[in-house]
């Protein structure tokens, strides 16, 4: 029985005997409404593969390294060329190293990911070859990529619970129920609105202003804004294979 190759698999072992590429994967994090309830839910944009391996397979952005840019660099030019998003938020994450992430030369991953507001999201492309996804139910995704997603949601998750990165997601101003919509959506899970007013009311990150939301029926609630300083202090570390 003749063996199946896909294009460009030729000299497969010459491949795996030459030193690992380095590419570069952004996870992207953005609030758009449900489909359902028109509430904000967490979802990441996924380009379609257009060559061996894992032809027309979904994927995070990814793209090589050249020798004349920085990390970061690469990040946000590959963001820019394949989802047409420049996001003004984007931190390293994590690295991914295993061995069998490629089925040809090994790769390994230096990924980073993206907080996005929903006014940077809306310019993002949605075409045959870029789509966006819920975030907790991504398809079966090339390479690694679904342990990927799996790790920077996680991380996102345990992050918000106790530092400032649910601000990324909203403008200068917001109210206090804009900004629970950002807690529940991340976390999956309701909160109770007087609890979380006294907590944020609490905080010495944020502070109320003269400002007030217009359009609504009722009475216009309370604008707010950050005055902290955001990070994520993320560990730079290698995962296991």
């Amino acid at each position: 029985m003749p063996v199946m190759t896909y294009p460009g698999a030729a000299n497969v072992s010459e491949r795996r005997s030459a030193p690992p590429l380095l590419a570069i994967s952004t996870v992207i994090f953005a609030l758009r409404p449900s489909a359902k309830s028109g509430r904000p839910t967490l979802w990441i944009p996924l380009v379609r593969r257009i060559r061996e391996p894992y032809l027309d397979q979904w994927a995070l952005p990814s793209g090589p390294l050249s020798h004349a840019e920085s990390l970061q660099d690469a990040a946000a030019r590959n963001l820019l060329e394949t989802t047409s998003l420049a996001p003004n938020y984007l931190e390293q994450l994590y690295a991914f190293g295993g061995l069998h992430r490629s089925p040809a030369q090994r790769v390994v991953s230096i990924v980073y990911w993206a907080l996005v507001q929903p006014t940077e999201a809306a310019l993002a492309d949605d075409s045959e070859n870029v789509k966006w996804f819920r975030a907790d139910r991504v398809p079966e995704l090339a390479f690694d990529h679904n342990e990927i997603v799996e790790y920077a949601l996680w991380r996102l998750r345990n992050k918000l619970e106790y530092g400032q990165l649910a601000y990324h997601f909203l403008g200068e101003y917001f109210t206090l129920s804009q900004l629970r919509e950002v807690y529940e959506a991340v976390l999956d899970r309701q909160l109770d609105p007087a609890n979380f007013r006294r907590q944020l009311k609490a905080s010495a990150h944020i502070e109320e202003t003269d400002q007030y939301l217009q359009g609504g029926k009722h009475r216009p609630p309370r604008l707010y804004r950050f005055t902290g300083t955001p990070g994520l202090d993320i560990e730079n570390r290698s995962n296991h294979d």
